[in-house]
C-alpha cells in the first residue's frame, strides 16, 4: 500500500505563500499521476492540481493562475507552490494518484495525514 506524507502547511497571512511537499513510498510518484486536494470544514474533498508522468499539468479555476504543481521523480515528492493566498484555499491539504484530463479524482486506496493551511485576512 503507498503511503503518502504530507508538509509544509501553516498559517499565512491573505497575499502570502506556501510550499507543500508530499512525499511517497515507492514509486508511486515515478509511475503516477499526482494530485494535489484539500478538505474545509464541512466540504467535500476536492482535486486542486494535478501532474502528468510526462509534466503535463492542469488546475483547478479557483486556483489557477497561483498554485503551481511539480515533481521530482528522483526524490520521489511532489511539490505544490502556493501564492497570493486568500481565506478560502483554507483546508487541509492531501496529496494522492489523480487524472489529469480529464481533471478527476483518482486513489491509490488510502490518504495521509494531510497538511492543515490557514490564511488569516
Amino acid at each position: 500500500q503507498v503511503q503518502l506524507v504530507e508538509s509544509g502547511g501553516g498559517l499565512v497571512q491573505a497575499g502570502g505563500s506556501l510550499r507543500l511537499s508530499c512525499a511517497a513510498s515507492g514509486n508511486a510518484v515515478r509511475l503516477n499521476a499526482m494530485g494535489w486536494y484539500r478538505q474545509a470544514p464541512g466540504k467535500p474533498r476536492e482535486l486542486v492540481a494535478a501532474i502528468s508522468t510526462d509534466g503535463a499539468t492542469n488546475y483547478a479555476d479557483s486556483v489557477r493562475g497561483r498554485f503551481t504543481i511539480s515533481r521530482d521523480n528522483a526524490k520521489n515528492t511532489v511539490y505544490l507552490q502556493m501564492n497570493s493566498l486568500k481565506p478560502e484555499d483554507t483546508a487541509v491539504y492531501y496529496c494522492n494518484a489523480a487524472r489529469v484530463r480529464p481533471f478527476v479524482h483518482a486513489s491509490f486506496g488510502s490518504w495521509g495525514q494531510g497538511t492543515q493551511v490557514t490564511v488569516s485576512s
